[in-house]
């Protein structure tokens, strides 16, 4: 991609930044993926696992912060569109051999503008929860890797990474 050509989307001609017009844009269904991960030490993954932590269960926790998350992207991001999403999963997978859990969030709706940064939130979010409720057994946990893994959808199309 040669980059000289590229404009930002959020930047007008004299450099101000600003909100996108997509008044005339055609709704379409869009979906994005986002993933993140928590690596924390064995024992803590093992609390989370068990459901032995004493706050609970911090995956449902996470999966209905990562949710709400989504759904306040737009207060958030500043130049967001506020979206009438029509989905949002956050799902956790457990990754025993490195102590670490994955997140993976979609969301999805019939609209004028995608949704890669409410499912980047959702995904973070659920994170920042995870971490949030385990940082007392367990300060020295990692959040990483947090991207857009798919999008479909709008003018620029479907991919995946």
């Amino acid at each position: 991609m040669d980059t000289a050509a590229v404009k930002f989307s959020h930047i007008d001609e004299s450099g101000t930044a600003n909100m996108v017009d997509v008044t005339d844009k055609a709704d379409t269904v869009r979906e994005a993926y986002a993933e993140g991960f928590i690596k924390m030490s064995r024992q803590t993954f093992d609390m989370v696992v068990k459901q032995k932590h004493k706050k609970g269960d911090v995956i449902a926790t996470a999966r209905i912060a990562g949710i709400q998350g989504a759904k306040q992207c737009a207060n958030l991001i500043p130049l967001c569109h506020p979206l009438a999403l029509s989905k949002v999963d956050v799902d956790f997978e457990m990754q025993a051999e490195h102590s670490q859990i994955r997140i993976v969030s979609r969301c999805k709706l019939t609209g004028k503008t995608g949704v890669e940064m409410e499912a980047l939130t959702a995904t973070s979010v659920a994170a920042l929860t995870l971490f949030d409720m385990c940082k007392a057994v367990d300060p020295l946990m990692e959040i990483h890797g947090i991207k857009v893994i798919s999008k479909t959808g709008g003018k620029s199309g479907d991919w995946t990474r």
